[in-house]
């Protein structure tokens, strides 16, 4: 059986695993920022349709990005003028439609998307089995081109050991300095492009492909045309081809646009159609893209944490969880130092009003309060009053004051003073009737020790109330409470010397 002092330090570390745990999960995983002021980069990939109405009517299809593993879309957006837009789910993925009735002239469309970098951003990888990739013949080429082909596909098939060698071979052959006469048959015969040409003699010699059309993310770009890659599979992984280098490792801020042999753009009752892409880069704090609703609910931690809250709701608790700093700091001086206040938590309340008020108002108003509330306690104590009415007497007197002080202030122009209202009217009722008690039965010199000693607390505690990185890491991780629990609780094990006490046993030493 553990003794009590073990339990107290086994549950004190429970409590510092699981806070700091959670903290490093939010921090490392979902991305919380650790620093009030840490910014992470926010890309806004653009993509303007133009094209020229013919006086009819018009449908625009384009291909809309999907979700990828390391780059997460926060939001779409679509402007599309008097033009209307819907979204349409189609076998090769989902695509933006615009369309209307009678189009004239030159038209332009928008459409955006922003997107951050994050390295936990996955999403299930499409199952090969079930790519419907039809056999590719070249039933098209002339007699002469199609031999080339097999010749040169059969060349290759013997120099590479699989699908990934003989991409990169095939790609080394059409993108030599002195090409060989079959690859320049190919490309003089071939209407395509060389992704497309690439591609049908990938898929005629039997091998897993398909296109890719993306970007890169980075700095400001402006008017840009889509990257065309390949991705070829082989049985384990995809591996992504550039048309001139051959084998790349997927970059982290490659941005794929398009997946598959469909068209980018579809334009129908129009000319001319064009699309062009552009990429800038923002900064954003890091805790609002925490906070964004898309993120919310990817996440079921932040799905149930104080983000999910409405903003009122979430102000009030940025106030609330300062308070268990605040007793931390109470115990901290009153365990370790041994300093006396008047009442075991009133420095937190009053540390909260000072939050509201400056330090140096609420300081002054606090004394003002206090000594004008022991007078009339001391005229009222004559009266002998019962205790209840007694208190009363005072809560009702410190209203009258704040009242006062608030007018004059406001008469004198002293605008701060105006925010008395955020002290604790019943606490230093209590506080004015234990000053006064204390005042009769130890003397004035007590009285000082402990009104000091309250205010000294109180305005530490305000300073580690009111610094910004502590409030950020209150209300971003409240799970750090179990930390701040733990201390206390080893603290409240302390029996030793205090500080204080060094002063009252000086002569001892």
């Amino acid at each position: 059986m553990l003794s009590s002092r073990s339990q107290i330090r086994l549950i004190a570390l429970i409590l510092a695993i699981v806070g700091f745990s959670i903290t490093w999960y939010k921090v490392d995983i979902l991305g919380i920022p650790l620093y009030p002021h840490d910014k992470r980069s926010v890309y806004n990939i653009g993509a303007e349709i133009s094209f020229i109405g013919q006086h009819e009517s018009a449908l625009i299809s384009m291909a809309i990005p999907p979700e990828q593993k390391g780059i997460r879309i926060l939001s779409y957006d679509a402007t599309s003028a008097d033009f209307g837009f819907t979204t349409a789910q189609t076998q090769s993925g989902k695509r933006a439609e615009w369309s209307k009735r009678l189009v004239d002239g030159k038209q332009r469309l928008f459409y955006s998307i922003d997107a951050i970098i994050d390295v936990h951003a996955d999403v299930k990888e499409e199952n090969t089995a079930a790519m419907k990739l039809e056999e590719e013949t070249l039933s098209d080429y002339t007699k002469p081109v199609l031999n080339a082909a097999q010749t040169l596909l059969e060349e290759i098939h013997q120099h590479s050991a699989e699908a990934h060698s003989f991409t990169a071979l095939l790609i080394q052959y059409f993108n030599a300095s002195n090409p060989s006469q079959t690859v320049k048959m190919l490309l003089s015969q071939n209407s395509e492009d060389m992704q497309g040409l690439l591609y049908r003699l990938l898929r005629y010699e039997g091998i897993t492909v398909r296109k890719i059309r993306g970007l890169y993310l980075g700095e400001t770009q402006h008017n840009q045309s889509l990257i065309p890659m390949l991705e070829v599979y082989d049985n384990e992984r995809w591996q992504l081809f550039d048309l001139q280098k051959g084998k790349i490792p997927r970059a982290q801020n490659f941005f794929i646009w398009q997946k598959g042999g469909v068209s980018l753009l579809e334009a129908m009752g129009v000319k001319e159609s064009k699309i062009t892409f552009s990429v800038s880069e923002h900064r954003v704090p890091s805790g609002q893209i925490a906070k964004h609703e898309k993120m919310l609910k990817e996440a079921p931690l932040l799905n149930f944490s104080l983000f999910s809250l409405p903003v009122s709701q979430q102000n009030s608790f940025k106030h609330i969880l300062l308070i268990p700093i605040g007793a931390l700091v109470v115990v901290f001086l009153r365990i370790l130092i041994g300093l006396r206040t008047s009442g075991t938590f009133m420095p937190i309340l009053i540390a909260l009003a000072f939050m509201q008020t400056s330090l140096v108002v609420g300081l002054m108003m606090f004394i003002i309060i206090v000594g004008v509330g022991l007078i009339i306690r001391s005229y009222l104590s004559h009266m002998n009053l019962l205790l209840v009415a007694r208190i009363s007497a005072v809560v009702i007197v410190v209203i009258a004051i704040m009242s006062v002080m608030s007018v004059l202030s406001y008469k004198l122009g002293l605008n701060e003073v105006l925010s008395i209202t955020f002290f604790p009217m019943i606490i230093l009722a209590w506080t004015i009737e234990r000053m006064s008690i204390l005042w009769e039965e130890e003397g004035a010199k007590e009285v000082f020790i402990q009104g000091g000693g309250s205010l000294f607390v109180a305005t530490l505690a305000y300073f580690a109330m009111s610094n910004t990185l502590i409030g950020h890491l209150t209300f971003n991780f409240p799970e750090l409470l179990f930390v701040v629990l733990a201390i206390i609780i080893i603290l409240g094990t302390y029996s030793g010397y205090r500080l204080s006490e060094l002063i009252r046993f000086k002569s001892m030493v």
